[in-house]
């Protein structure tokens, strides 16, 4: 289907947020992408329900960044019943797919080469196999790229990826994504992006926010089964406890929109007990949209990525609560919101450190700890110490350096122990993790166990 026949490109950009397609029309703007004869914007709602869910197409604005390309074209209609986030196709089908998708889309014998989020999974991953031949660049929408690729990529599809785009949330700090392909990465101008959400924020519908206060932001991270949904609607209260307890009186809380609307409720309630004037705001927008329009004095989440596009982007000050349990209750360790928590818990502000958060300052390369980086490339090692195996030195530096007391909470003494990492042992007993005869004395006490366990039973 790629044959040197063909005469002209045709660019198909994939998203499934309105945050994803802004960054994309930014990248657009910033002339990030060479010429094409053509640019398709594929459009796909992952959310559970599609069916009764609007996706990013139906959100406000969306037709300001559809007006970039040429064409939109519907991932869910193509690929129904399906589920955007649960399919991808066998092998033996794969031309078949690419010749109806040609046909479809009116591709022909174009050269094609697909903009896509989040490799590792559908949609992206099933568009990328059903054109085999395609070059592929990655985009990140939120902190997930400072982290490593949350699995192993086949090379044939990791080969292919040309670069990675993403924005500077964190100014000076270079991506994990995709570094084991030896993928260079590439800034999203923010200046770009900041007046892509400026004319979002033009057509987004009235907001009651006032200005000056306090904004809540809510992830529904008990979808993700990170928290249990009571811990969620308590760590909701505490951000109403904590921005009263800091002196603000007008508040804002902006639901996840998948959340239950319970959870509103709770918050209002607090809200009303302590005196402080709330909004709800029920309308999908981005907190960006909010950002611009009613300039917050502090914004407040657990570790969404709205929270530095704040710090970094806006200059508002964030704070951060109920980050510490998480890292502590993270589970398994390779969790890929690991590194957006961690980088959240070491840039942002506790909450409820009054001090801290009065002498907030906004983030610049500058500013950023000089660890940073190593902690980072540490933490994702930890995490993926197969796919970043050439890493294994910095990792086994800084953690020789610098864990202490403060750094401790980025990992776990059994991780490091299985890795044969600085700080799982005492250094005489280093050589344990890594022996094969250690190893297979606790295989077979496990085997033992197991089979005493077994006997008691009958």
């Amino acid at each position: 289907m790629n044959s040197a026949r063909a005469t002209r490109t045709t660019q198909v950009f994939l998203a499934s947020t309105l945050y994803g397609a802004a960054t994309l029309a930014a990248a657009l703007d910033a002339g990030r992408f060479p010429a094409a004869d053509r640019r398709v914007l594929l459009v796909s709602n992952n959310a559970a329900v599609p069916e009764t869910t609007p996706g990013p197409a139906a959100t406000p604005g969306f037709a300001l960044l559809a007006a970039r390309f040429d064409d939109v074209l519907d991932w869910n209609a193509t690929i129904e019943p399906l589920h955007p986030s649960g399919w991808l196709p066998r092998p033996d089908d794969v031309p078949l797919w690419e010749r109806q998708l040609r046909a479809l889309w009116e591709l022909g014998e174009d050269r094609v080469e697909l903009v896509v989020e989040s490799l590792q999974v559908a949609p992206a991953q099933a568009l990328v196999q059903l054109f085999p031949g395609s070059p592929i660049d990655v985009y990140a929408d939120g902190l997930m790229s400072y982290g490593p690729t949350r699995s192993k990529l086949d090379p044939q599809i990791g080969g292919r990826v040309r670069r990675l785009l993403h924005l500077d949330l964190v100014p000076g700090l270079e991506p994990l994504l995709l570094t084991e392909f030896g993928v260079p990465a590439e800034l999203v101008p923010a200046e770009s992006f900041l007046k892509v959400l400026a004319e979002l924020a033009e057509e987004a519908p009235a907001s009651p926010a006032a200005a000056g206060g306090a904004l809540l932001l809510g992830q529904y991270l008990s979808a993700l089964e990170l928290i249990s949904p009571q811990e969620e609607e308590e760590l909701h209260v505490r951000m109403v406890r904590g921005a009263h307890a800091l002196g603000h009186r007008d508040l804002v809380f902006k639901p996840h929109p998948s959340a239950p609307a319970r959870w509103s409720r709770r918050v209002e309630e607090e809200a009303e007990r302590l005196g402080a004037a709330l909004t709800v705001v029920d309308t999908p927008v981005l907190a960006e949209t909010l950002y611009q329009r009613a300039r917050p004095a502090l914004v407040v989440g657990c570790f969404s990525t709205g929270l530095l596009t704040a710090a970094t982007l806006y200059g508002i000050p964030a704070a951060r609560t109920g980050t510490g349990p998480l890292l502590d209750r993270l589970a398994p360790y390779q969790n890929s919101n690991r590194v957006p928590l961690t980088l959240v818990d070491a840039l942002l502000p506790e909450l409820e450190d009054a001090a801290a958060v009065g002498a907030w300052a906004p983030p610049t390369a500058e500013r950023m700890p000089a660890e940073l980086s190593g902690l980072v490339t540490a933490v994702g090692y930890a995490m993926q110490s197969q796919i970043l195996a050439a890493r294994r030195p910095d990792a086994e530096r800084y953690l020789a350096a610098h864990l202490d007391e403060r750094t401790w909470r980025y990992f776990k003494r059994r991780r490091l122990t299985a890795l044969g990492l600085p700080g799982a042992v005492p250094s005489q007993l280093a050589f344990l993790p890594r022996s094969p005869a250690v190893r297979r004395v606790v295989r077979r006490v496990k085997h033992l166990r197991r089979s005493v366990r077994r006997t008691a039973a009958g």
